[in-house]
């Protein structure tokens, strides 16, 4: 990704890459564009694929050494 200030770009390698999780960055232009993109996936993962979320949410405490709340630790 190429940032200056707000404005935002990611490279065609990056987009194909991301496209691969279902996330759009092709017409970023902005960081709230990044943000916008960023609700939409997660709010298809809560609603469509929590199993998927909850996976997501596992392995990113895990790299960060961080808890999850009780209720998010369920065994996958």
């Amino acid at each position: 990704m190429i940032r200056l200030g707000n404005s935002a770009r990611f490279t065609p390698h990056e987009v194909d890459e991301l496209r691969q999780v279902e996330l759009d960055m092709g017409n970023v232009k902005h960081q709230k564009d990044i943000e916008q993109e960023l609700s939409r996936w997660a709010y298809i993962l809560a609603n469509e694929r929590f199993d998927l979320l909850e996976k997501i949410a596992l392995e990113m405490a895990n790299a960060t050494g961080a808890k999850l709340p009780s209720q998010a630790q369920r065994p996958l």
